[in-house]
């Protein structure tokens, strides 16, 4: 069984920075791509950034230029560096892997395994 495991959230101010881990933790796979989506309240989970397995990364549209995706493939381990953060980024942050290669990496469904979620607040 695989669980992957974030940490970093938390409070913080308009304007600040703040980084997300994700490790996952079990049974390994060989694959790696893993990803950040967030969920904020009362809407659906919507992608924010992934990096593949060739180390190729892609941002959402409000992520790019603010948000910045790293990761250890040997490690299964990734980071969320998100920057002048705004109040409409508070939300639940999930971290997500994929077992296998998929084509689609922007979808929920394009990933087999998801951490707990961490909550980011950001104040006005």
């Amino acid at each position: 069984q695989v669980r992957l495991v974030e940490s970093g959230g938390g409070l913080v101010q308009a304007g600040d920075s703040l980084q997300l881990t994700c490790a996952a933790a079990g049974r390994t796979f060989d694959h790696y791509t893993m990803a950040w989506f967030r969920q904020i309240a009362g809407e659906e989970r919507d992608f924010v950034a992934v990096i593949k397995d060739d180390g190729v990364t892609f941002y959402s549209e409000f992520a790019r230029g603010r948000f910045f995706i790293s990761g250890d493939s040997a490690n299964h381990t990734m980071a969320l560096r998100m920057t002048r953060l705004r109040p409409d980024d508070t939300a639940i942050y999930y971290c997500a892997a994929q077992r296998e290669f998929r084509f689609g990496v922007t979808r929920e469904r394009d990933y087999d395994y998801w951490g707990q979620g961490t909550q980011v607040t950001v104040s006005s």
